[in-house]
């Protein structure tokens, strides 16, 4: 039955690598849609497998002596490791998938190709809060009969679903907001051209608040004449309120750029590394790194690369956990995002590849920078990594879960190192069977 199924699913995909160039506009419209439908109809068998999957492993865990509290661990980066996705969204995926199997409407109009699954996502997102019963009950007055949730935009989905969770079970939706209280926050995450989101989670009285005040000073401002636009005077006046010094003032704090000599003195274009952001361009990165020196804020620490491979030289140590040095060298080498394929979340553990009572060094060779769930499921049982050697020298871990499937990371491509290889930079990930 396996074969089948996957030679199946790859004929399809064959299918619609390549689109006939003598199609109708009416044609092309009716691959579009069929296109679309088969996305959906190929995520709820993702789910399917999603669900199966944890029954299995959990099966196999508990055979294996696992301890209760550490049954499940690994399965959700599987998951995640198998769409392309990071951990978390890996776990966010099969959370779905087990909700879909108490949802069967939903799940029907998936399979036929009418629901996808953001708004799927949206259907158990916003039922989360109710029982099981009252779940159903919103699956079945949404997605069967005459189907309305396949009509609906993403918003009116997100309105109407909302509205029958409140009239259902009323003190569960305020319960639910009371507890989203608690989870107010602020991230920040890099946005195109040098520029950065910076986002807070806030009650709305609280958010209202916010943006009125700084709403309130954007329109002052240009009533005495300023010239900057409204969006320009509340993002400076935003700026303003929370360092407590003017938005063209930088606050002395660390800020990590990585460049090659050749950027830093201006013979070579070549783009840098801001901590926290990603590339950014050359001449960007001098600008930054002569104002804060003007400012006697600036101090430069060399990094080195090998004159063949391009790889950043390392510091070895043998202490069991990674001393500050080393640790910094780790996540500079690895541009500050966790080294599990397609997670990007921050680095919060400098992890042993072998680990340390299986006979791993501490050694920048034998270490990788990962999120702290990553780090978790490595631990798993079936989980295991090794660091291999690359062609070019850059530094390289196989990782290979509890179905035997292997994923390989190769340390991103520091600045400068395309003019010390002879081969074309390399994505950080490279697939493997």
């Amino acid at each position: 039955m396996f074969e089948p199924l996957i030679t199946q699913l790859r004929e399809a995909q064959t299918a619609l690598a390549e689109i006939p160039g003598d199609l109708s506009d009416a044609e092309l419209i009716e691959v579009l849609r069929a296109a679309e439908g088969l996305k959906s109809a190929a995520s709820a068998a993702q789910a399917a497998a999603a669900v199966r999957l944890e029954v299995s492993q959990r099966a196999a865990q508990v055979a294996a002596g696992v301890p209760p509290r550490r049954v499940g661990e690994g399965i959700a980066e599987q998951i995640g490791l198998a769409r392309r996705e990071s951990a978390n969204k890996g776990a966010r995926l099969l959370g779905l998938a087990k909700a879909l199997e108490e949802m069967p409407h939903t799940r029907a109009l998936m399979r036929a190709g009418w629901l996808n699954e953001w708004r799927a996502t949206i259907l158990v997102r916003e039922t989360a809060c109710l029982s099981l019963a009252d779940r159903r009950v919103v699956d079945e007055r949404l997605c069967a009969g005459a189907q309305a949730a396949a009509t609906m935009s993403d918003l009116g989905l997100e309105r109407a679903t909302k509205a029958l969770a409140a009239e259902l079970d009323p003190a569960a939706v305020v319960q639910r907001a009371r507890r989203a209280e608690s989870e107010r926050h602020v991230s920040i995450r890099p946005a195109p051209d040098t520029m950065a989101w910076v986002t807070a989670l806030l009650p709305v009285k609280e958010a209202v608040r916010v943006y009125a005040t700084i709403l309130t000073a954007a329109h002052a401002a240009r009533a005495r004449g300023d010239g900057r636009s409204r969006g320009q005077v509340m993002a400076d006046t935003l700026v303003e309120r929370v360092t407590g010094a003017p938005a063209t003032q930088t606050p002395t704090v660390e800020v990590k750029v990585v460049m090659s000599d050749r950027s830093l003195f201006g013979t070579s274009a070549e783009a840098a590394h801001l901590a926290g952001y990603g590339p950014v361009p050359a001449a960007w990165a001098r600008d930054l790194v002569a104002d804060a020196a003007r400012e006697a804020r600036a101090f430069i620490r060399r990094l080195y690369l090998a004159p063949t491979g391009g790889e950043l030289v390392a510091m070895d140590s043998r202490a069991r956990f990674a001393p500050a040095g080393l640790a910094e060298f780790v996540v500079t080498r690895d541009q500050g995002l966790c080294r599990t394929p397609w997670c990007g979340a921050p680095i919060r553990e400098i992890d042993h590849v072998i680990a340390w009572d299986d006979g791993g060094p501490t050694t920048a060779a034998n270490t990788q920078g990962l999120c702290q769930r990553c780090n978790l499921a490595k631990q798993a049982p079936g989980w295991s990594a090794t660091p291999t050697a690359a062609p070019d020298g850059r530094h390289t871990v196989e990782t290979t879960t509890p179905t035997g499937h292997r994923h390989r990371s190769r340390a991103p491509d520091p600045p400068g190192a395309a003019s010390v290889t002879t081969s074309p930079g390399r994505p950080g990930y490279e697939l493997t069977a």
